[in-house]
């Protein structure tokens, strides 16, 4: 059975480049994708860079494990290394915010990811291309939270990259 996967991609290091190439890897290993807009962001936690941020959704047969694992790799393909400080500088950050409705905590997997409902960069655009499922947790469409979230100090401008 296919579950229907939602991730997270930013990047504030040569940001287009590096968010096309990871497009590109993630159609390679997941086929057909589903792309909100692209979106500049100010860097949370850390004085550095804009990001560039967008979710990707796909359908995949893979295991949530599986799947993170790719993840990684791809993330390693462009340059990130694990270990560094959680707030930095990165080439690419891609994080698995939902698998169907599954509600797990499995060493570094949390899914839902709790960046879902604190970041505009994520929640925004999770909503443009999934507005009418349910947060597994919060049991609400993702356009309704996106409504009523808290903007203050979190302003998003969307880019006019085509991938």
């Amino acid at each position: 059975m296919k579950a229907r996967v939602y991730v997270g991609m930013g990047s504030n290091m040569d940001r287009s480049s590096n968010i096309r190439s990871a497009v590109t890897a993630l159609r390679r290993q997941f086929g057909e994708l589903l792309l909100s807009r692209v979106y500049d962001s100010e860097a949370v936690g850390f004085d550095g860079a804009n990001f560039f941020n967008l979710v990707v959704g796909f359908d995949s047969r893979q295991s949530v494990q599986k799947i993170a694992a790719a993840l990684q790799r791809i993330e390693a393909e462009h340059g990130r290394k694990r270990g560094e400080k959680r707030f930095a500088p990165r080439p690419l950050d891609l994080d698995l915010l939902l698998y169907d409705n599954l509600v797990l905590s499995e060493g570094k997997i949390q899914i839902p990811r709790d960046e879902i409902m604190k970041y505009a960069f994520v929640l925004c655009p999770l909503a443009e291309i999934a507005p009418q499922r349910a947060h597994p947790v919060a049991g609400r469409p993702f356009i309704e939270l996106w409504r009523e979230f808290e903007r203050v100090g979190q302003q998003l401008s969307p880019v006019g990259i085509r991938l």
